[in-house]
């Protein structure tokens, strides 16, 4: 018997691209004995309904499209109790986590590393009742990464994302925030958190891939504080510019889990995607042994 394979497919994500080489990735797919089936997605929402409704009908799920077509899709298959191997045919415009795993933007390449079904399993944030495949941030720039237009990013890709962000300078500031990681208190004021695993934050900030493993339960947590003097503020830049996490000025941490508590407003991205401000939250690795096909 053949085996199941569902192509969830963004049609919005990367729409320059031509849709050619996705019908050579079905081919590739169909000769290492899969039988195929597409759907393509109509809203926002429908990749993670379809993966929780579809899933677990299916032996392996592929994600065609961005890192938040890959989220959603990933939000759909944690509902399931079993869920099936999980691909990704990366399309979007900058694919974070795709550079991180090192699977290419050619379908049909990516398509045949599927095939040979080597697996790698995968930690997943889980933010409060919301899931995060790579990176969970807040505070500057981190509304760059939903707002910028989908136009501007299939056109423009990575500089889109620049370009979004250069209009958040004028309303560049500290956030007041409590935060406990693992046991140890970090309570200040920050620029920018993230809590990724990933080596890629946002398509602008790299951390070293040997600090990065994807399946130690362990996130990379990195922290912006807030300058108070020159020299503060000469040492944040030099070592975000040379991307030297550890350097005073800049926390960096391995962390499993963190709650953090804020009294502002704090604008979050999951992925890439919009959260909304909440006063406290946890954030929690789920060592949910998520099998990934690379």
């Amino acid at each position: 018997m053949s085996k199941q394979l569902l192509m969830i497919v963004n049609p919005r994500a990367g729409r320059n691209k031509s849709r050619g080489p996705l019908f050579d990735a079905v081919s590739v797919f169909s000769d290492a004995g899969y039988l195929v089936s597409v759907h393509n997605t109509s809203a926002p929402g429908d990749a993670a309904e379809t993966a929780a409704r579809e899933g677990g009908n299916y032996d392996a799920v592929v994600a065609v499209g961005g890192d938040g077509t890959l989220n959603e899709v990933i939000s759909g298959l944690m509902r399931l109790e079993r869920p099936p191997l999980l691909g990704y045919l990366p399309q979007g415009s900058t694919n974070d986590f795709a550079a991180s795993l090192h699977i290419s933007g050619k379908p049909a390449v990516a398509a045949q590393a599927i095939a040979r079904g080597e697996v790698q399993v995968l930690d997943i944030g889980q933010w409060a009742h919301r899931y995060f495949v790579y990176v969970a941030s807040f505070g500057a720039f981190t509304r760059s990464s939903y707002t910028a237009p989908q136009a501007a990013k299939n056109a423009l890709g990575h500089f889109a994302y620049i370009l979004e962000g250069m209009k958040d300078l004028n309303t560049l500031r500290p956030y007041q925030i409590k935060l406990t990681a693992d046991g140890e208190v970090l309570d200040g004021e920050y620029l920018f958190g993230a809590v990724c695993n990933s080596t890629s934050i946002g398509g602008l900030m790299k951390l070293d891939p040997e600090r990065v493993v994807l399946d130690d339960g362990k996130f990379e947590m990195l922290l912006v504080p807030s300058p108070k003097t020159a020299l503060d503020l000469q040492n944040l830049v030099l070592a975000l510019l040379n991307q030297e996490y550890d350097r005073e000025g800049l926390i960096f941490r391995h962390v499993s889990s963190l709650h953090l508590e804020t009294e502002e407003d704090l604008p979050w991205s999951l992925d890439g995607e919009y959260a909304p401000s909440v006063p406290a939250v946890d954030i929690v690795n789920r060592q949910c042994g998520l099998r990934m096909l690379l």
